[in-house]
């Protein structure tokens, strides 16, 4: 019986958009919603982001599952707003400095959407981003130092190693019996044991590649070219759509707010 062959990785449009432009795309994404405060810029902004899904290679569950943490965070973020705003309209509680009021309420809501707003275009356009074409991008496209890049590409690729451990290091003591007890304790044990860990292998990691010449101000050659095409312009045009439509959609409700005001 042959054995059947993995199945190859679909790419997805967003995969030959530049990982420069991606990070250009983030900022787009992200600045003009500190402009204003208010549901609706970042309703609209986080429905049209949805809608591009289909162009990341995500499903949709996958999406709402790397979205979990920032809907826990989202409310807590607004809880401050919600108690220590300036008050506005009717007043529903009052202690102290704290007060809860209409203008505070709508704040707090606006606030809490506006981190998931901010929060979705890292997932769509990183999750699939591989650190060696960010790498390759950052020097050749953005032009940042070889020593830093490669440095911080080498700590990346080192990161599934220290996730590796941990992983081993909880089989071993629950293999020993002891995984299952005293949880604070044991994750400061682990964690004192993986810092030993990051400081050995950062120690060979770097005098390997000085071994090798990364220390040097040689300029370096690079084995995957990275360059900016016609799809990074389209990119770049949708996100300037997508956040012009969303503070359109505010002014036109009449809902937008700038921040200093």
């Amino acid at each position: 019986m042959r054995a059947s062959k993995p199945e190859p990785v679909r790419r997805a449009w967003i995969d030959g958009v530049n990982p420069v432009t991606r990070i250009l795309l983030a900022l787009l994404l992200s600045i003009p919603l500190f402009a204003s405060i208010d549901v609706t810029s970042g309703l609209v902004a986080i429905g049209l982001q949805l809608l591009c899904i289909p162009l990341t290679g995500l499903r949709f569950g996958t999406v709402l599952r790397r979205l979990a943490l920032l809907l826990v965070i989202a409310p807590v973020a607004g809880v401050s707003m919600l108690l220590y705003a300036a008050p506005g309209g009717q007043v529903f509680f009052s202690f102290g400095f704290a007060h809860i009021s209409e203008a505070s309420i709508q704040l707090a809501i606006a606030v809490s959407i506006r981190v998931v707003a901010l929060g979705l275009p890292t997932i769509l356009l990183f999750a699939r981003t591989d650190p060696t074409e960010l790498a390759d991008a950052l020097a050749q496209v953005a032009h940042l130092p070889s020593r830093f890049v490669l440095g911080v590409l080498a700590g990346t690729r080192m990161l599934g190693l220290f996730l590796d451990d941990w992983r081993t290091m909880s089989l071993a003591r629950r293999a020993r019996g002891v995984g299952d007890r005293g949880v604070l304790r044991r994750f400061f044990t682990m964690s004192f044991v993986l810092l030993v860990f990051a400081v050995r292998r950062g120690t060979k990691l770097a005098l390997a590649m000085e071994a090798r010449g990364f220390g040097s101000d040689i300029p370096r050659t690079w084995s995957r070219p990275s360059r900016l095409l016609a799809r990074d312009a389209v990119a770049v045009v949708g996100g300037a759509a997508i956040m012009a439509l969303s503070i359109a959609a505010a002014v036109l409700f009449g809902t937008f707010r700038f921040v200093w005001s």
